[in-house]
């Protein structure tokens, strides 16, 4: 196995986020939107691989084993996140040492497999491993932050595929976090002032990427640490 360039540090946050292989669609119908989700909720977890299949299997009798009910300890905090089409991006705090790397591995692992069934296809469906990108400081996670919950904002989404579209904004601006930690949210949201206030940043966030380079196709590629460093400072949360 490669070694990552980036080590994945616990307790660091981190931007995550990779697309579809020759830029394909990694998600056909809504379907793919909710199981997709479901994978997210049900794989952030420090246990063996499981099938979704025999989760919601024992769910429904309620037979976990005692061990293993009680054994979930996240492997990471969902800070941030939104689905498109093509591609998808997290912001990531790792709770677990190797969360990142175990959580992206049953995810990207277990959603392939179910694509690929659904579809009679086989191969990647993602294009080589996830990319991470280590939050260095307040002022680069105040930029990210509007940029990756509003992502779907800054491209231009063709209408026929809009339902394939599905991020963290709703959950803060709703205050109804599932996705998103509860406690991370909760405390991002008491960092910013109130909902109206983080809202308010995240639509200033995209309107000035927008206003730079208008909104790109999904197929284009992008530099996300040139957008990222080239937004003016914000002075806001305090990680």
């Amino acid at each position: 196995m490669s070694t990552r360039r980036q080590p994945l540090i616990t307790g660091q946050m981190y931007h995550i986020y990779n697309r579809g292989v020759d830029k394909r669609d990694i998600f056909s119908d809504k379907n793919d939107i909710y199981r997709f989700l479901e994978s997210i909720k049900e794989f952030n977890r420090e246990d063996k691989i499981i099938s979704l299949a025999n989760i919601r299997k024992f769910n429904q009798i309620e037979a976990l084993p005692l061990s293993e009910r009680e054994n979930k300890k996240p492997l990471v905090e969902i800070i941030g996140y939104c689905l498109n089409p093509n591609h998808f991006h997290f912001i990531l705090r790792q709770v677990s040492d190797n969360g990142i790397s175990k959580f992206m591995h049953k995810l990207q692992g277990g959603y392939s497999y179910y694509f690929n069934v659904k579809n009679t296809r086989s191969g990647s469906l993602f294009q080589g491993k996830f990319k991470s990108q280590i939050i260095v400081n307040e002022n680069y996670f105040n930029k990210l932050i509007g940029y990756v919950n509003k992502n779907y904002l800054i491209h231009n989404i063709p209408e026929n595929k809009n339902q394939l579209v599905f991020s963290g904004d709703f959950e803060y601006e709703n205050k109804k976090f599932d996705i998103i930690s509860k406690k991370e949210g909760e405390r991002i949201l008491e960092i910013f002032g109130g909902v109206n206030k983080f809202k308010k940043h995240c639509d200033e966030i995209v309107s000035i990427v927008r206003e730079e380079r208008g909104k790109k196709s999904l197929l284009e590629d992008e530099d996300l640490n040139v957008i990222i460093e080239s937004l003016p400072d914000s002075g806001k949360a305090t990680i």
